[in-house]
């Protein structure tokens, strides 16, 4: 199989405050190969604006490629990012990975790309993920730059496409969705067809033994309050009549979540104590909020968690409450990064995780344990998250004008 084909996406809408650091951690590990191999921040900073801008047009991504043009002000310019394709060795490889457990290919139509996937692949030889060096940039524009801001607006574009789906990842690596799909019904049916009988055991006999494993569960869709059919049971008095519902789906929410996770071989995700749990109830079911607020007595703590939450998820409310000591490499390179980004001259000082710039404006942006800069903003004495986390601790801190 070739897997010969292109897929074409249609054009971002101009939008504010979205990242252009990836969701998902593929699509972080996408743009951290494009900002590795750049030697202009400056560039990447144009190039985030680029992506939200509108400019960049309809994107076509097909093997080894992936291309589209750049509307800029001052002209219109050809943009294209250029990755090494896998051969067939290194496709045969891969896929004895995916078929190594079932689970996989679930957590792949889920769009989910397993963090075990990709370190098996790895070991076997295959990269899937870029590393530095990996992207090739190019653009009909007459900068140097590798990449100029249109390259990088349109690879920080790419990110996002991975975030909702990895087979765009595998697509660039030279399989389509179609094609991976049909070689590995191929390889189950001749795997199948050429498993040996077991030495000493009649074929019906083997033939009913292996029919006494059970299927593996495939992952079930995701649900909507709305789907949810809540019968048979009565909430208790104290409870308000709409919390029952909320309590299932979120219950609902949290067993596929598991059950993703026990399938792709991912980390447990709901590894959270008491009060974390209660904020992410509070942000994602803001009814309930009232209830656990007086469950805990905490109005103002729940409050900032909220916050912190909505921006940055579990990590976000780690940087919240907790301190810890990065490598001071990396506390060292963002205080530089952010002297050079500033307009006068701030003092910064360091405390642990947390970078505290004195000057024109007051301000403090937190490290957590993913790579990821929180800006916060001094509200009186109190310290508030001020928008979401960046890799770029100068993105973090420039507002919605830099996000």
């Amino acid at each position: 199989m070739s897997g010969e084909e292109a897929r074409g996406f249609p054009a971002f809408p101009a939008q504010s405050g979205r990242s252009t650091r990836g969701k998902s951690w593929w699509g972080r590990a996408w743009v951290q190969a494009l900002e590795d191999t750049s030697l202009d921040s400056n560039q990447l900073k144009k190039g985030r604006r680029t992506a939200n801008s509108g400019q960049v047009g309809t994107i076509t991504i097909s093997p080894g490629r992936l291309a589209a043009t750049v509307y800029a002000p001052d002209d219109v310019y050809e943009a294209v990012i250029q990755i090494d394709r896998l051969d067939d060795a290194e496709w045969g490889r891969f896929l004895d990975q995916v078929a190594a457990r079932a689970g996989h290919i679930a957590a792949l139509l889920d769009g989910e790309m397993p963090h075990d996937l990709v370190d098996a692949a790895a070991d076997a030889g295959v990269s899937l993920l870029p590393g530095i060096g990996d992207l090739d940039p190019t653009c009909t524009c007459d900068g140097w730059e590798l990449p100029c801001q249109h390259a990088a607006g349109l690879s920080y574009q790419a990110a996002w496409l991975l975030d909702e789906d990895p087979f765009v990842l595998l697509l660039l690596r030279g399989r389509s969705r179609e094609t991976l799909l049909e070689d590995l019904q191929h390889r189950s049916s001749a795997a199948t067809t050429a498993e040996p009988e077991p030495e000493g055991v009649p074929a019906a006999i083997a033939a009913e033994m292996a029919g006494e494993l059970p299927e593996v569960p495939t992952l079930p869709s995701k649900i909507a309050i709305e789907d949810l059919v809540v019968s048979g049971t009565q909430p208790l008095v104290e409870l308000e009549p709409a919390t029952l519902p909320l309590l299932v789906l979120d219950a609902a929410r949290r067993a596929r979540a598991q059950l993703n996770a026990l399938l792709s071989g991912a980390p447990d995700p709901w590894l959270l104590d008491e009060w974390q749990d209660s904020v992410r109830l509070a942000t994602d079911y803001p009814i309930l909020r009232d209830r656990i607020d007086a469950a805990w007595g905490r109005p103002a703590a729940l409050a900032l968690g909220v916050e912190a939450w909505s921006y940055g998820g579990a990590p976000g409310l780690d940087v919240l409450e907790h301190t810890w000591t990065p490598d001071p490499g990396d506390l060292a390179r963002a205080r530089t990064e952010l002297q050079a980004a500033a307009d006068d001259d701030p003092q910064i000082t360091v405390d642990h995780n947390r970078l505290t710039t004195t000057g024109a404006i007051h301000s403090q942006t937190r490290l957590d344990r993913a790579g990821r800069w929180h800006p916060y903003r001094l509200i009186d004495t109190i310290w508030h998250p001020a928008g979401p986390p960046d890799r770029d601790p100068t993105v973090a801190l420039a507002g919605p004008d830099g996000w």
